[in-house]
């Protein structure tokens, strides 16, 4: 290891003199970093310093996003780390960017080729740390961190070849999540001849995306789009692929791991988690070459793998257990006689480039002409798909790693067959035709018979009805270019029956759009009962139904939207609560019981809730408060007080007794489900996840423990307790108290309740024992936050009605 005399001694006297400022993004050639002092981009996104990994003593110069860093970005000393925390990191004599240990060798240097020497390193606001000239404001650096990935590509990182140098830059994954230290999960651009991604474990390839094609990469590249857009140059100096962000409101990374997974994250600035956009292995068909030679994987089909068309399995017995390794032979071979053609296979990933040759130059007719005088010559197709298709590909020998896709724009590749194959594919393409044809008049006939008759009977639906809905008709197309096409980025939640995304309308006017699961059995039903119900309601407490869209399997409706999202959003989050104070909450509690008295009482139709929860109730600018999702909610008639159903449907911890167990619901429900709110908003704890050193109970019974040795305000939420008013803490957990007694009638009404909260000095009644008060198991106490899903079973629904 290279030692440089005295040099240790005169940069830790620099150190000291000079009080290195870790905010600063610069490090001069009298500078140093040591551990405990790090360089800081101007916009603050990305930090470089020393770093150790969980359960390791070894220490490494690394780069991490600012606020997120366990995420580490790059490492500059992967393979030989550092035995303690003594290093520093600083400019040597030759300009180089050099890491040395507490005895002055050089653990890591930057290396550069260029004949002038750096005097300063920047850590860039997009992560690069380059090394430059001093007063160079050009982006000629010396040396660069981009130029040597790690297990991360970020914004404007290349990954490729700089064909001039030789250089080659590629994602290689830690050994472990507490190593560093390079892997053997690499992902780079290989070029045989026409460039494609290869995924590989050592040097056993496990996913590759397919060739460039003069648009994206065969099978699984992935265009620009609102979050990145993606860059390819090929030429005789560089092959790269990189991206840059497209909204700067969004950041992205793609990681490489040593399970083998590549995926890219996003992150909208002011989240404090990642999402996953996509990975690659999502599937089955991803793995290289999983049906074999002369295989085809179809996600869609069970079992995924066929053979191609003329090929059957080369060990029938392999196949019947699913093993596909072995793949596929030709069922008749070829002998190169007259009558040979080919047979197309629509929209695929193109084969592994193995044994073929390529021609840029000609078209598809040529290639096909080419491919059949050379009897060795099994398949062609297009290398380049832009501009119509040019360029031809030819394979020799096994076809691997082909896979289907639905997408039209996937690329189309044509097999060699011998004449008595191309015959009996025609037969088969004649009596297809002729059976599709009779069953498309059938269909026709059906459907038309079945149309009229749907209509006949929507025309006697209105008749008996006499109630017009008017509410605005959305199109879908409107819809898709509000949400940017469903963007994950425009996601916003995720219900029982489907995801909620942001739309902004050509007007400017900002929706959220609940887009109902296509896989959902009571998608419809809860379509039509939503639509139904809100669409007769008007309270400011309720939000506020502006359309909805019916178009083929789609079903949307469209709301206001609500910018400060749910409850559930603030009153569980430890950072976020604290903006809850106590008046904020008991204005929101105000508003949900006035919302409920609404519908208990004063609306058009008697409606009960029946999933009232935090994560629906909604929050405006002004944080008012705003009742959602009504597709469970029920009608009732003038002379009902309660129905029993045997499709029980609602969200553990808030429904009522007498629902969960027999059935059997009414307004005193929704008034069950609003006292556990209560106790909730005041606590800022979850009902049914609520723990307890000293008991077992969940939040409820922790509350009424509390309330009867008279200790009640113990279970204010500390973030809103110098803010709160103690008498009117005290009622809204005593009225909670009664809301979620045990039998119904001994709850109050929505009305009773906005009085009791309205007149703060009032004596109020004595609360008997809550409902479900009985300690839980360990086990039971000890369950995630998962359990907040709705609840159904899987029967024919029945509803009785019981009128008293």
């Amino acid at each position: 290891m290279k030692i440089l005399p005295s040099l240790f001694l005169h940069i830790v006297f620099l150190s000291l003199l000079l009080e290195f400022c870790s905010a600063l993004d610069i490090l001069t050639s009298n500078a140093t970093i040591i551990n405990g002092k790090t360089l800081v981009s101007s916009g603050q996104s990305f930090e470089l310093g020393f770093f150790s990994p969980s359960n390791s003593s070894k220490w490494y110069i690394g780069i991490w996003y600012t606020k997120y860093p366990e995420i580490v970005v790059w490492v500059a000393n992967r393979e030989n780390p550092l035995g303690n925390s003594s290093g520093v990191l600083t400019i040597g004599p030759d300009g180089d960017l050099v890491l040395l240990n507490a005895t002055t060798g050089i653990v890591w240097s930057s290396n550069s080729s260029r004949t002038e020497p750096g005097s300063a390193a920047q850590l860039l606001e997009s992560g690069n740390l380059v090394l430059k000239r001093k007063d160079d404001i050009t982006e000629s650096y010396v040396w660069q961190s981009f130029d040597f990935p790690s297990d991360t590509l970020l914004p404007g990182m290349k990954m490729g070849w700089n064909l001039s140098t030789g250089v080659n830059r590629y994602l290689t994954s830690w050994k472990d999540d507490n190593d560093p230290s390079p892997g053997d999960i690499t992902y780079r651009i290989d070029n045989p001849g026409m460039p494609q991604f290869v995924l590989r474990r050592g040097s056993e390839k496990i996913f590759r995306t397919g060739p460039w094609n003069g648009i994206r990469f065969s099978g699984a590249g992935v265009p620009s789009n609102i979050i990145f857009k993606a860059i390819f140059v090929y030429n005789n100096e560089d092959l790269y692929y990189m991206n840059e962000a497209s909204d700067n409101s969004i950041i992205t990374r793609l990681t490489v791991n040593q399970s083998g997974l590549l995926q890219r994250f996003v992150l909208n600035k002011g989240d404090s988690s990642w999402s996953t956009m996509y990975s690659t292995q999502n599937d089955p068909c991803d793995e290289y070459g999983v049906c074999g030679a002369n295989g085809i994987c179809k996600i869609s089909s069970r079992p995924i793998c066929e053979c191609l068309y003329g090929f059957v399995p080369k060990s029938k017995r392999e196949w019947d257990v699913l093993r596909w390794s072995t793949g596929c032979v030709r069922r008749i071979p070829l002998n190169c006689q007259q009558g040979e053609g080919f047979v197309k296979l629509r929209s695929v990933k193109l084969p592994d480039l193995l044994n073929f040759t390529l021609n840029k130059s000609m078209s598809l007719k040529e290639c096909e002409a080419e491919c059949l005088k050379n009897c060795n010559c099994i398949a062609y197709a297009n290398s380049d798909n832009s501009e119509g298709g040019s360029g031809c590909f030819m394979w020799f020998g096994d076809l691997i790693d082909i896979r289907e896709f639905s997408e039209d724009n996937e690329q189309d590749i044509y097999i060699r067959m011998p004449a008595s194959e191309l015959n009996q594919n025609k037969k088969t393409r004649v009596v297809l035709i002729f059976v599709i044809s009779s069953l498309s008049g059938i269909l026709i006939l059906g459907f038309l018979i079945w149309y009229i008759i749907q209509r006949s009977k929507k025309k006697r639906a209105s008749a008996n009805n006499g109630e017009d809905i008017e509410l605005p008709m959305f199109d879908l197309t409107t819809i898709i270019t509000a949400t940017k096409n469903f963007s994950l980025t425009n996601m916003i939640g995720e219900g029982g029956f489907g995801i909620v995304y942001k739309g902004t309308l050509s007007t400017g006017q900002e929706v959220a759009v609940k887009r109902l699961s296509k896989n959902s059995g009571q998608g419809l039903q809860e379509f039509k009962n939503e639509v139904i119900l809100i669409a007769k309601l008007q309270h400011r407490n309720l939000v506020r139904l502006l359309g909805c869209c019916h178009e083929g399997d789609e079903r949307m409706l469209i709301y206001e939207y609500m910018p400060n999202k749910s409850l559930d959003y603030f009153i569980f989050d430890d950072d976020r609560k604290a903006l809850l104070t106590w008046q904020k909450r008991f204005k929101i509690a105000m508003g949900i019981s006035r919302g409920l008295l609404y519908l208990h009482q004063d609306s058009r139709l008697r409606i009960i809730h029946r999933d009232l929860k935090t994560s629906n109730i909604l929050l405006d600018s002004d944080l008012n408060s705003k009742i959602s999702d009504f597709g469970i909610a029920r009608s009732f008639g003038g002379d009902q007080t309660e129905i029993k159903t045997k499709r029980v449907i609602g969200t553990y911890g808030y429904m009522s007794p007498e629902y969960a167990v027999d059935g059997k619901y009414s307004v005193k429900s929704d008034v069950f489900s609003f006292g556990v709110l209560l106790l909730e908003i005041v606590s800022g704890r979850k009902n049914r996840t609520f723990h307890h050193p000293d008991h077992h109970h969940n939040l409820v019974g922790h509350a009424w423990l509390l309330f009867k040795e008279g200790r009640a305000l113990e279970l204010v939420d500390d973030i809103s307790e110098p803010s709160f008013i103690e008498s009117e803490v005290l009622r809204c957990i005593h009225i909670g108290l009664l809301c979620v007694q045990k039998l119904p009638q001994d709850r109050p009404t929505m009305a009773l309740v906005v009085v009791m909260l309205s007149k703060d000095g009032e004596a109020l009644p004595k609360p008997k024992e809550p409902g479900f008060f009985v300690e839980r198991s360990c086990t039971e106490t000890d369950t995630s936050t998962s359990e907040e899903r709705r609840i159904t079973q899987n029967e024919v629904t029945i509803t009785v009605l019981e009128a008293r």
